[in-house]
């Protein structure tokens, strides 16, 4: 499907493409109290498969892509957006009159949301989302810690923001993330890259930054999702999720795996160590939930 944003990127230059989607937000804004708020959020986990579920929910005729065409995926509002207030969070959401027209359309309410990996992570979020949709619908996905940072590693090597190899950067976490955490709930104005990008180790204790979601919201209103059943049985993990979100089922036919990266394997002493560093905190988890996950560790 072509969208507005790969029209505009295929003939305009960045300076008007620029100016484009500044006049796009600006009248987002302008008509933010005809924009309900989300219906759901897809909060993590980063390198989970958030990107292929985000993907196929917009393949649904009842999901509205985000304003403006730009926003592929979310607005990043509850951790570094928030001083932009709620008339800019809303703009990025369908007026009343697209969601009815939707709905007169294909004979079922549409379900607006985005999708942040970074939103279970942050020490914020979980209140700043309840304080402002206590009703919203969450969606977590969570990928074996181990290969989850083993991903997010070769993403970061990839996008040229780490310049040592997993093993030297997993015992650089530490130094390189201290105090972050403090700091973000300290200043609320507070963004912090390093907590973003050198997290390897701690964004895998899933348990710990769980809780905050699971103390908030109503266990129905939270569903979770082993990465690892999204990528074995797609067709399956999609219609549990049109069914959370009160969808009508919608085949996709084909379930595309995005942002995949291939390399070579860990280094067997280095994921023997992760599997023993996650084995404690994989083990509070599925006691807390009542989950099995297909985990190394």
């Amino acid at each position: 499907m072509t969208t507005l944003r790969d029209r505009v990127n295929r003939a305009a230059p960045a300076g008007v493409r620029d100016q484009l989607k500044d006049v796009l937000v600006r009248y987002g804004e302008r008509t933010s109290d005809r924009r309900p708020l989300p219906d759901f959020l897809i909060i993590g986990t980063k390198r989970g498969g958030t990107t292929s579920l985000w993907n196929y929910l917009i393949r649904h005729p009842l999901v509205p892509r985000l304003w403006p065409a730009w926003n592929t995926k979310t607005s990043h509002y509850f951790e570094e957006n928030w001083h932009r207030g709620e008339r800019w969070y809303r703009s990025h959401f369908p007026t009343d009159r697209r969601r009815a027209a939707l709905r007169r359309r294909y004979g079922a309410p549409p379900r607006a949301g985005e999708a942040a990996p970074l939103y279970m992570f942050h020490p914020l979020a979980p209140r700043r989302v309840h304080d402002l949709m206590p009703d919203v619908r969450l969606i977590v996905l969570l990928r074996d810690p181990v290969e989850r940072a083993y991903s997010h590693w070769k993403e970061r090597r990839t996008e040229g923001t780490e310049p040592l190899g997993f093993a030297a950067a997993l015992a650089a976490e530490p130094e390189r993330t201290a105090g972050e955490r403090d700091r973000l709930i300290a200043d609320p104005s507070y963004v912090s890259n390093a907590y973003d990008w050198y997290t390897y180790r701690a964004r895998g204790r899933y348990l710990e930054h769980l809780e905050p979601w699971l103390d908030l919201f109503d266990r129905a209103r939270v569903h979770i999702l082993p990465s690892e059943s999204l990528y074995r049985e797609p067709a399956r993990c999609y219609a549990g999720v049109l069914e959370f979100l009160g969808l009508p089922p919608h085949n996709l036919g084909r379930y595309e795996v995005f942002n995949d990266r291939r390399s070579a394997p860990m280094d067997p002493t280095v994921r023997a160590d992760l599997e023993a560093y996650f084995r404690p905190h994989n083990a509070a988890l599925r006691e807390r939930l009542g989950m099995r996950f297909d985990w190394s560790s």
